[in-house]
């Protein structure tokens, strides 16, 4: 397997040592959340959750808060504090606003690219590749986001990608219920590769296409994904 930092690759996300308890909370249960390691309409505990991360209850309330901003979680009657449903609404939302941001990434792509970025591309490609080939999606998933922040990062439009992470996290939750197998996986990593065949052409315009198709897969899924999962959906 490549190694994207010089030592044992880590597809998960750095612990950060000087983040908040509150940080760390909300990090890892948005994670769990987007996952649907927490499935939709899943009741959270405040005291559940303090004793799962060895923290008081005051991080888990800031935590639950800030995901409630980002409308990951509610306060429902009778049932305090749950885990949003998946929102149709939302999702297409996040990819309208998301495919102006990532269409105008590729096109600046296309001006200049790091040979740092480049490589950095082609490895988390080759991870992907390889989850594909295990079936292993949330491994695969990963790798899909870090190969657009790389695209992000690359280009310096990071303030950008932070703009959106909110409304991409609905997005990203009903991506992960179109993965259940490699067959549905290998056309992505595919589009990837058109993608950045495009930028490496300096071709703007097929790259801002390739993009946008890409980013349109999730419409093309949402029928049958709807279909299949009802009852995660509002």
């Amino acid at each position: 397997m490549h190694d994207l930092d010089g030592g044992t690759t880590v597809l998960a996300e750095t612990p950060n040592p000087f983040e908040s308890a509150a940080r760390r909370v909300e990090r890892e249960l948005r994670r769990a959340i987007i996952t649907l390691s927490i499935a939709p309409g899943t009741r959270l505990s405040e005291v559940e959750i303090a004793q799962r991360w060895g923290v008081s209850r005051q991080p888990v309330r800031e935590a639950l808060i800030s995901l409630a901003k980002s409308r990951l979680v509610e306060t429902l009657p009778q049932r305090g504090t749950v885990v949003a449903r998946l929102s149709v609404r939302q999702m297409m939302e996040a990819r309208f606003v998301r495919e102006a941001v990532e269409a105008a990434v590729v096109r600046r792509a296309c001006e200049g690219f790091s040979p740092q970025s480049r490589q950095r591309i082609d490895d988390l490609l080759h991870l992907q590749e390889e989850a594909a080939e295990r079936g292993d999606h949330t491994s695969f998933q990963r790798a899909d986001e870090l190969f657009h922040l790389a695209l992000v990062e690359g280009t310096g439009c990071m303030l950008a990608w932070q703009a959106i992470e909110d409304l991409k996290a609905h997005m990203d939750r009903v991506c992960y219920l179109t993965l259940p197998g490699t067959e549905a996986m290998r056309p992505l990593v595919a589009q990837h590769r058109d993608i950045m065949a495009a930028i490496d052409a300096r071709d703007a315009d097929a790259a801002e296409k390739a993009m946008r198709h890409h980013l349109n897969e999730i419409l093309r899924a949402l029928p049958r994904v709807e279909a299949a999962h009802p009852h995660l959906f509002e």
